[in-house]
């Protein structure tokens, strides 16, 4: 297939790219730059030139490939919310270029959405339309496109790691070094699921090949990592002090993310692995945090 990739030159994206090409597909990969078309001709892909502030760009990179795969994403999170209705322009524009074709159509979005019970495991099956969280709209603007006659499928991430990033653990960890200690709240038994970057990118290409409409998968290594032994883990690397914070000390030290500091967050792939044979093998997030670049 010819697949255009949105992010192709991102953390994941870029995995993707090598992903796809080594199975056998054409990519034709978005970038907004000179330096990312050149990185993205290196790998052996097409390049697209497209911004997420103008989705008409993507909707016409759309329009050139048999399939989409959508995993850019703003991560500003002094502006999450606009970020998240930003997104959700983007899968609409996207999708009324493909509307009434049948083709794969892949959005990328957070395994939080499947969030049951407090303590239970987030789950392919389940998706809260009210959570709170904006990152919603992602997966509501996916519905509405799947309407059109598009072959939609949502591939949900948890923390995709290596040892130079770590999803939102990553500007955590930049807090910390700031702060000059690592910390957790409370007791630190809030859990993260994780998944290694090179797994992460397995996953959306068996997505792509394999996916049925209208179906969720989580690309869930770890079910749930303590978020006391990260901290463990970064102090143990940076030589800093590791210590828990309480409840009113969360917003001073994290800013933006203490609402993401003291969610549960553990999630289950067992349906996914299921479904498409994906087995991760990528290093756990504990063992890149302790191999921290």
């Amino acid at each position: 297939m010819r697949v255009f990739l949105t992010g192709a030159t991102g953390f994941i994206g870029s995995r993707i790219v090598s992903e796809l090409i080594t199975a056998g597909h054409e990519v034709l990969g978005l970038t907004r730059s000179d330096h990312g078309a050149e990185a993205l001709t290196r790998a052996g892909a097409d390049v697209h030139r497209g911004d997420l502030e103008d989705p008409e760009t993507l909707a016409k990179g759309a329009t050139q490939a048999d399939a989409v795969i959508h995993t850019a994403f703003d991560h500003d999170f002094n502006n999450f919310l606009a970020n998240c209705e930003k997104d959700y322009r983007v899968i609409e524009a996207m999708g009324d270029a493909l509307s009434g074709s049948g083709k794969p159509f892949l959005i990328t979005s957070g395994v939080g959405m499947g969030n049951g019970s407090p303590g239970q495991l987030a789950t392919e099956q389940r998706f809260d339309r009210d959570n709170p969280n904006p990152r919603r709209l992602s997966e509501l603007a996916a519905e509405a496109v799947a309407a059109k006659n598009v072959s939609v499928a949502v591939v949900r991430l948890p923390q995709v790691h290596n040892v130079e990033k770590q999803g939102l653990l990553s500007p955590m960890i930049d807090i910390a070094r700031a702060r000059g200690y690592a910390a957790y709240v409370g007791e630190g038994n809030e859990r993260w699921s994780a998944v290694h970057v090179s797994d992460a990118a397995r996953l959306f290409r068996l997505a792509l090949e394999k996916h049925e409409p209208g179906a969720r998968y989580h690309a869930v290594a770890e079910e749930g990592v303590l978020m006391r032994d990260a901290a463990k883990a970064v102090g143990l690397r940076l030589g800093i002090l590791v210590r828990s914070l309480s409840p009113e000390e969360v917003p001073e030290y994290y800013g933006p993310l203490a609402d993401f500091a003291t969610l549960d967050l553990p999630a289950s792939s067992e349906w996914t692995r299921e479904k498409l044979g994906w087995a991760p093998t990528g290093p756990g997030l504990l063992s890149d945090l302790q191999h921290l670049g």
